[in-house]
């Protein structure tokens, strides 16, 4: 009776031993790459809502592929997407050409650096009062973004209409102070970029950024009444970049940012949608 009690709880032993065997997950060796695939990145980065927020928003389905979630904040200034990349408020920022980006770092000792070159867009003179350029006269007044190297660019499109002369050398720095002629007497309008699209009405001509005049449904190639010349340097030395802090150009999400907005889809995208007043550089 005692050795049949003894095989009995042995038994039982054994049984309790293998359910609790049965019950122990199995080791799985993908575990540690399943974890690792889901942990995610946010990469925040600050634009002016057209064209540049819109062609963010074409790499979204790729970066989120690897891993990454981009958000987009808008900005309507182009001082504010800067610092805010300067303190660390933004990884990155998308709404500005390299020019500008030089005059900035230089103006405000920030320490910021371009990552990508992804777009151009061509600078026009639109109609406000006065229809066509022929019909420019004495005392016309014309308005002119007042920040940074917009001014410069925009004075340089007006000297080569031949409507007015500036000092040798000056460049894309170019001011109204630069202007050594002025034969029709223009009555120059240094305004705030943003709000040149609003003040359209009141002045004859307008020299329009590419961005805000899009937002205001204005395109370069069918609304403007002349671009830019194609001279060689124009497009590279007003090609719009991806920029952050420097010391933070090799951030794995910011290169795959910077790769995806060199892609083939958002090329197509470019080309579709803007019909020529963003041109791709890559």
């Amino acid at each position: 009776m005692k050795k049949a009690l003894l095989i009995l709880l042995a038994l039982a032993l054994v049984l309790t031993f293998a359910a609790g065997c049965a019950q122990e997950p199995a080791d799985n060796p993908d575990d540690e790459n399943t974890n690792a695939d889901t942990e995610r990145v946010t990469l925040t980065v600050g634009a002016s809502p057209t064209p540049h927020a819109e062609i963010l928003a074409a790499t979204k389905d790729i970066l989120a592929e690897q891993g990454i979630d981009l958000v987009i904040e808008e900005f309507n200034d182009y001082v504010i997407p800067n610092t805010a990349v300067e303190d660390g408020s933004l990884d990155a920022n998308y709404f500005q050409h390299q020019a500008y980006l030089d005059q900035f770092n230089e103006e405000q000792g920030t320490h910021l650096v371009s990552v990508a070159s992804i777009h151009y867009e061509p600078y026009a003179i639109y109609p406000g009062k006065t229809a066509t350029l022929e019909e420019v006269y004495d005392g016309a007044t014309i308005a002119v973004p007042n920040d940074g190297t917009n001014e410069g660019r925009a004075l340089l499109l007006l000297q080569n209409l031949g409507w007015i002369t500036l000092a040798d050398g000056v460049g894309h720095t170019a001011t109204v102070l630069d202007i050594v002629d002025n034969p029709m007497n223009l009555q120059i309008e240094e305004m705030e970029a943003a709000q040149i699209t609003i003040a359209l009405p009141d002045v004859d001509f307008a020299v329009i950024n590419g961005n805000y005049a899009l937002q205001a449904g204005l395109n370069a190639n069918t609304d403007g009444l002349v671009q830019e010349d194609d001279f060689s340097d124009v497009a590279q030395t007003y090609v719009n970049v991806l920029v952050v802090k420097e010391g933070n150009e090799d951030n794995p999400a910011v290169q795959a940012l910077a790769e995806a907005l060199q892609s083939d889809t958002v090329r197509t995208f470019m080309e579709e949608t803007y019909g020529g007043a963003v041109v791709p550089l890559f």
